[in-house]
């Protein structure tokens, strides 16, 4: 994209932060938290169920501050990052402007492949209305494009 708006798009200098990782092992068990998750090439998080089988859906990344617009849009006063399936939550960049390009999270670069837009159990987690309160605030999927180790309270920058 070329001019003006070219520009815009492209100048990201906010640098963002890792607030909270989480990893599903297997269905129907309990998400863990770690403090610490290694990324691999076409792989994704190790210790996800969903690690190897999602190609352009390898990692999922939601933003910490929608956390609160998603809570008072369905009538709590917080909203733990869990209950929203994704994987790295992140603060102070908006992610949405990573969409279709590449970013680091500490040592490990990925791409931004979409938009995570919710799924119907969002209505079960959340309550009636959860589905439309996730919707624009789902966060954005990525693929790893070089693995290593992410961590809380890595930064988050566009490449």
């Amino acid at each position: 994209m070329q001019g003006e708006l070219g520009q815009l798009l492209n100048t990201l200098p906010q640098i963002g932060e890792v607030k909270w990782i989480g990893v599903r092992p297997a269905r129907g068990e309990p998400l863990l938290t770690p403090e610490v998750v290694e990324a691999r090439l076409g792989q994704g998080l190790v210790g996800d169920r969903y690690a190897g089988s999602r190609g352009k859906r390898e990692v999922t990344l939601l933003q910490w501050e929608h956390l609160a617009v998603i809570a008072s849009l369905t009538g709590k006063t917080e909203l733990d990052p869990a209950v929203l399936r994704r994987n790295i939550a992140v603060s102070g960049i908006n992610l949405l402007a990573l969409r279709n390009r590449e970013f680091t999270i500490g040592g490990v670069k990925l791409r931004g492949t979409g938009y995570c837009e919710p799924c119907s159990k969002m209505e079960k987690v959340l309550g009636p209305g959860g589905y439309n309160a996730m919707r624009g605030h789902g966060g954005i999927t990525a693929q790893v494009l070089s693995p290593g180790l992410i961590r809380l309270g890595d930064k988050v920058m566009a490449i």
